[in-house]
């Protein structure tokens, strides 16, 4: 798993790449990066998402020692995406649909720090 090093805890970061001046980033943590990663893979306008961690103590964790909540890692993803197809405030709108930021290290089913 890809250890980001940007801490996007329950909010997001929007980026651009130097690779490709049409495309920009966005880091989002959002409880389990699996469900997060299948759904703007759907979207229209997005390029790519990849998931990881971020911040942490732990220097290149597995996902074993994550799911122990004491490396500090939370789950998020990175989104690959071209604001000519898609815009910023539509990722995070959709963001806002499928996140609950009420439950404190949670998300549906996904228990423990990481799901944060």
């Amino acid at each position: 798993m890809k250890v980001f090093s940007l801490f996007a805890l329950i909010g997001a970061i929007a980026l651009p790449m130097t690779s490709q001046a049409k495309t920009e980033s966005l880091v989002l943590g959002g409880g389990c990066f699996w469900c997060t990663e299948a759904a703007y893979e759907m979207l229209p306008g997005v390029k790519s998402v990849v998931s990881g961690y971020a911040g942490g103590k732990t220097s290149d964790p597995t996902y074993k020692e994550i799911g122990t909540g004491r490396t500090g890692h939370a789950e998020v993803i990175k989104i690959d995406y071209d604001p000519e197809e898609v815009s910023l405030e539509t990722l995070l709108d959709f963001f806002w649909d499928a996140h609950n930021p009420t439950t404190l290290n949670q998300q549906g089913a996904d228990i423990g720090t990481q799901y944060r």
